[in-house]
């Protein structure tokens, strides 16, 4: 019986690291600027238009997501969702695009119908938006 003892703790611990949530590798809040396009095709390799509720992320932000590579359509945050808020409107939105015109990494680029659930579009920025993906 002492020899299963420290077999049966070993399996428990590791059927117990199984079923545990995953480690979050990545952060899971962001801050950065917010504003809208006229969508077309993206980066992501989707045809997109202005009242779907999507967005482009950041160069920066695109560019260095966990399995990036040198083909954007595959891009693991391609067809992601994000939760942004701006002064308390929150809008759900979908990653088709990169935003090579964004100076911050976590700036976002919306379509105008998710900008709008933010913001009236004729604010043209907001600064401050906070994001994480859902």
């Amino acid at each position: 019986m002492l020899f299963n003892s420290p077999l049966l703790f070993v399996f428990s611990t590791l059927l117990t690291m199984a079923h545990s949530a995953p480690v979050e590798l990545y952060p899971r809040t962001f801050s950065g600027d917010a504003t809208f396009f006229d969508p077309g095709l993206g980066a992501c390799g989707f045809t997109n238009t202005a009242d779907q509720l999507i967005v482009a992320v950041g160069h920066g932000e695109f560019d260095s997501f966990p399995g990036a590579g040198p083909n954007p359509n595959t891009n693991p945050i391609c067809g992601k969702q994000i939760q942004a808020t701006s002064g308390g409107r929150t809008v759900t939105a979908t990653v088709v695009d990169r935003c090579a015109g964004c100076a911050g990494a976590a700036d976002l680029d919306f379509s105008e119908a998710a900008f709008a659930q933010l913001a009236d579009p004729s604010v043209g920025r907001i600064h401050g938006v906070q994001w994480d993906f859902v």
